[in-house]
């Protein structure tokens, strides 16, 4: 639901830079509200930060731009970034807090569509939906027969890596399915689920494994070779996560090599211009990175970050602080 109205006792932050367009209605809104300059538009934006860049208070940009260290040098009076998404891999953190910016993200309202992405990959890769599709519309059914036999993922042990909100959301969805589930994560939590506090025992372990943690230089390349040995030639390996936690060349050799049996993928190291030797594989299931791509959760989106912006312009803390 749109919240149109600012109270009419709110101060304007002056000037607001947005980095891109975050869903039409609500950029609108922040139009109405603030100073707002669409950094993406500015045909000459050195020329703009040479004259207005000290009277920038606040930014708007997502989980996939972040705030280039560039713009933020040219940035010496930000006060506020308000990011559309829930990661924050693009952002240094220490930077921010060093200079005193406070960071906003929009947790939560994502979860359940990105959770639901995750099991919709994990029944698709197991039941090969992709190839049953082309099945039926090349003709093959009928000139060939019946597709070969899938698998179910009933019975299977389903290791998480990351149990947060997200994590716990796909467990949660995952159990009337009839999976045991184990995860790991940075410590044991007060859930029923069997905690492996090394990723290797975890991926042995399990016939499924879904990566649900956050990125960055923590969680770099942690699905290496190894782990994909470990979760072995009938293991499956699902992605919601970001691209940069999986070693992806390993990865296309597993793939290719059967040491893996399948993956289902939301997220790329190199997004949207991914390796192409993932479309030659057909026990792969792609997806372009929209866990989170349904219209009420790009609203429910759009209105945090907007939410976020009057929080702060009223002095009020932030709804959805991460600095």
């Amino acid at each position: 639901m749109l919240h149109t109205q600012p109270s009419k006792d709110a101060p304007m932050i002056r000037s607001v830079l947005a980095l891109l367009d975050i869903r039409p209605a609500y950029t609108a809104i922040l139009a109405e509200r603030h100073d707002l300059h669409r950094y993406d538009l500015l045909a000459d934006k050195q020329k703009f930060l040479d004259e207005m860049g000290d009277q920038i208070r606040a930014v708007v940009t997502s989980a996939r731009f972040g705030v280039p260290e560039d713009l933020l040098a040219q940035l010496p009076n930000l006060e506020v970034i308000t990011s559309f998404g829930v990661g924050h891999d693009v952002f240094d953190l220490k930077a921010l807090r060093d200079r005193g910016i406070r960071l906003s993200t929009t947790p939560d309202v994502l979860t359940d569509d990105v959770a639901d992405t995750a099991i919709m990959l994990m029944h698709a890769t197991l039941r090969q939906l992709v190839l049953g599709d082309d099945w039926v519309r090349s003709g093959k059914w009928a000139a060939k027969g019946p597709m070969a036999l899938t698998r179910s993922v009933r019975g299977k042990k389903l290791g998480i890596v990351g149990l947060g909100r997200i994590g716990q959301a796909i467990a949660s969805r995952a159990v009337p399915s009839g999976v045991e589930v184990g995860y790991f994560g940075r410590s044991k939590k007060d859930v029923e689920y069997r905690f492996f506090d090394d990723l290797a025992a975890l991926a042995t372990w399990s016939d499924i494994l879904v990566l649900s943690c956050p990125g960055g230089a923590a969680t770099n390349g942690i699905v290496n070779e190894a782990v994909l040995e470990s979760l072995g030639k009938d293991g499956v390996l699902i992605n919601i996560a970001r691209g940069s936690v999986i070693d992806e060349p390993a990865l296309i050799r597993a793939l290719q090599q059967g040491v893996v049996a399948g993956a289902g993928l939301d997220v790329f190291e190199n997004e949207p211009d991914i390796d192409p030797a993932f479309a030659k594989l057909d026990n792969v299931v792609l997806y372009p990175h929209l866990a989170s791509g349904t219209v009420e959760t790009r609203d429910a989106m759009g209105q945090l970050v907007v939410d976020n912006l009057d929080a702060w312009d009223e002095r009020r803390e932030l709804i959805t602080p991460l600095v």
